[in-house]
C-alpha cells in the first residue's frame, strides 16, 4: 500500500517500491512533504526503514519527482539488498538523457556526471548509456521527417514459453484463426498504405514481429509480406526484417520464401543452447535447431541474422552462458541481442520468479557479454529497460558495424512515427514532442472480428502523421 501525504507523487513512490521488492507483496509505503523535506517511511514484513531528503528551492515537477525517487530509494536500501545499478532512473530507454544532452551541446565528462550524481546511476551503465547514445545518433542522421516505419504483427507461435507475456497464441490451440487472421492483417495492410500514402509518408523500415511470424506456413507468410511490398511505396526502405524467433519454424521452403521475398535481415532467437533451459522452458526446440537454422538463413543468401540470448535463466551459471555465447558467436550472427530474465505477471513462470529475481550472478553474467561481444567486433546500439528483471538490469543490442537494426532505434528512442498493422500492434505517431498512440486488440480472434473498428482507428491515425 502507497500514501503520499502532502504531494500527489504516487506514480514514483511506485516506480522504486518496485525496483526492490514485488508490487504484489506485502509492504507499505508512506511519503510525506513537510517542512520542504520529503520524508519516507518503508515497511515490510516485521523491517522498516525511514528516509529523508530535501526539496530545493523553486524545485520545478521534474525535480521534485526526483526528490521523491530519491527519498524512497533512500528507504529502501535500508531493508532490501536488490541491486539498483540505474538508480533512480526508471524509464524503459536509459539512453535518451545522455542522447538529449550530446544534442545539447554537453560533454561526455558532464553526462556522465550528471547521471552518477543526479540519477545516482553506477558508472559503468552511465558509461554505457553514453556509448549507445553516440551510436545512435550517428545512425539517425539524414532521417527524413517524412520517413515512418512498419511493424506488422503476427500473434501466433508453435507453443508458449513459461516466461512469456507477449501477446502471442500458440497454433496448435488456435489454428482455427490463422487464415481469417491473414486476411483481415492483409486488408489492414492495403487500407493502412493508402491512408501513409495520402500524408506523403514513406517508410524506411520494415519489421514483421509478434509471436514468431514464421510460425505461419510459408505461403500465408509470403501473402502478407508481400501486401506490404504491393500496397507501400518501397522505394525509401532501408531495411526489411523478419523474426523467426523459434528456429523449429525455419524450414528450407520458409528460408528460401522469406529470401527471395526480398527479407534482408532475420532474428533467430535461441536464448540459450543448453537442452536443459529449454526444456525447462518450454521452448520445444533443440540447440540443433538453432544450427540448422542459421546453415539454412547463410545458403538462402539473406544478409544479416541477429540471435536473441537470454541471461538469468532458471537454473543457468555463468558457465552455461559463456558456453552459450562461444556457440552462438561460432555461427557468426551479425547482431546479437542480449536480455535480462524479466518476469510479468502472464508468464507461467511468474510463481517462481521472486525464488531467484536477487540472482547475485547476473550481473557477472551481463559483464561477460559485454566483454565477449567487445571482442567480438559487435557494438551496442540499442538499450532498453523492463520492470521486474533480474538485478534491475538492462537488456542490450549489439551489432557489427553495418548490421544495426534501424527499426529497434528508433523505436526506443521515440523521434520516429511507427505505423504498426496486426493484432496487438501499437502505432506510434510523433509531432515533435507530440506523441500519440493508437492500439489494435490484443488477440487475433478478436482482431478479425473488430477489423471495422481497427480500420477507423487507422484513419483518427492517419490524422496525425
Amino acid at each position: 500500500m502507497i500514501t503520499t501525504i502532502g504531494h500527489d507523487r504516487r506514480v514514483e513512490v511506485e516506480q522504486i517500491i518496485q525496483l526492490f521488492f514485488d508490487l504484489h507483496s506485502d509492504y507499505e509505503a508512506v511519503s510525506e512533504l513537510r517542512g520542504g523535506v520529503l520524508h519516507c517511511a518503508v515497511t515490510r514484513g516485521d523491517k522498516t526503514a525511514r528516509a529523508e531528503y530535501p526539496v530545493p528551492s523553486g524545485a520545478d515537477k521534474k525535480t521534485f519527482a526526483d526528490c521523491v525517487k530519491k527519498s524512497v530509494f533512500l528507504a529502501c536500501r535500508k531493508i532490501s539488498d536488490m541491486p539498483a545499478p540505474w538508480g533512480i532512473s526508471t524509464g524503459i530507454r536509459p539512453a535518451k538523457t545522455a542522447r538529449i544532452m550530446l544534442d545539447e551541446g554537453s560533454s561526455d565528462e558532464e553526462i556522465l556526471k550528471f547521471m552518477t550524481d543526479e540519477y545516482w546511476t553506477e558508472p559503468d551503465r552511465a558509461a554505457l548509456s553514453l556509448e549507445v547514445a553516440k551510436r545512435e545518433r550517428t545512425l539517425l542522421q539524414g532521417l527524413s521527417p517524412k520517413a515512418v516505419s512498419l511493424y506488422i504483427g503476427v500473434p501466433f507461435c508453435p507453443t508458449r514459453c513459461a516466461y512469456c507475456s507477449f501477446v502471442s497464441q500458440a497454433l496448435s490451440h488456435n489454428n482455427k484463426f490463422m487464415l481469417p487472421y491473414v486476411d483481415a492483417c492483409e486488408k489492414e495492410i492495403y487500407r493502412t498504405a493508402e491512408l501513409v500514402a495520402q500524408k506523403g509518408r514513406v517508410p524506411v523500415s520494415v519489421y514483421f514481429g509478434g509471436g514468431t511470424p514464421t510460425a505461419l506456413p510459408p505461403e500465408q507468410l509470403r501473402r502478407l509480406i508481400m501486401a506490404v511490398k504491393s500496397a507501400f511505396d518501397m522505394s525509401a526502405v532501408l531495411e526489411f526484417t523478419v523474426e523467426a524467433g523459434r528456429p523449429d519454424t525455419f524450414t528450407p521452403e520458409m528460408t528460401d520464401m522469406l529470401a527471395k521475398s526480398g527479407v534482408t535481415r532475420i532474428s533467430i532467437n535461441p536464448q540459450t543452447m543448453h537442452q536443459c533451459t529449454l526444456d525447462a522452458i518450454g521452448r520445444r526446440h533443440s540447440a540443433e535447431d538453432v544450427v540448422r537454422a542459421f546453415e539454412l538463413a547463410r545458403g538462402s543468401g539473406i544478409s544479416s541474422i541477429n540471435a536473441d540470448l537470454i541471461v538469468g535463466l532458471p537454473g543457468e551459471t555463468p558457465d552455461m552462458v559463456r558456453e552459450t555465447l562461444e556457440k552462438i558467436l561460432a555461427l557468426r550472427p551479425e547482431a546479437v541481442t542480449v536480455h535480462t530474465m524479466y518476469m510479468k505477471r502472464a508468464a507461467r513462470l511468474k510463481t517462481d520468479f521472486e525464488k531467484y529475481r536477487f540472482a547475485t550472478d547476473v550481473n557477472e553474467m551481463m559483464a561477460m557479454c559485454r566483454e565477449y561481444m567487445k571482442n567480438y567486433g559487435a557494438n551496442p546500439y540499442y538499450m532498453y529497460k523492463q520492470k521486474n528483471t533480474l538485478g534491475n538490469l538492462e537488456n542490450v543490442g549489439f551489432a557489427l558495424p553495418g548490421h544495426e537494426c534501424l527499426y529497434n532505434i528508433y523505436i526506443m528512442e521515440e523521434i520516429h512515427t511507427i505505423v504498426a498493422m496486426g493484432a496487438g500492434a501499437s502505432s506510434k505517431t510523433v509531432r515533435g514532442d507530440r506523441i500519440e498512440r493508437f492500439f489494435n486488440p490484443k488477440e487475433a480472434g478478436d482482431y478479425v472480428n473488430r477489423l471495422d473498428e481497427v480500420l477507423r482507428r487507422k484513419e483518427l491515425m492517419s490524422e496525425q502523421l
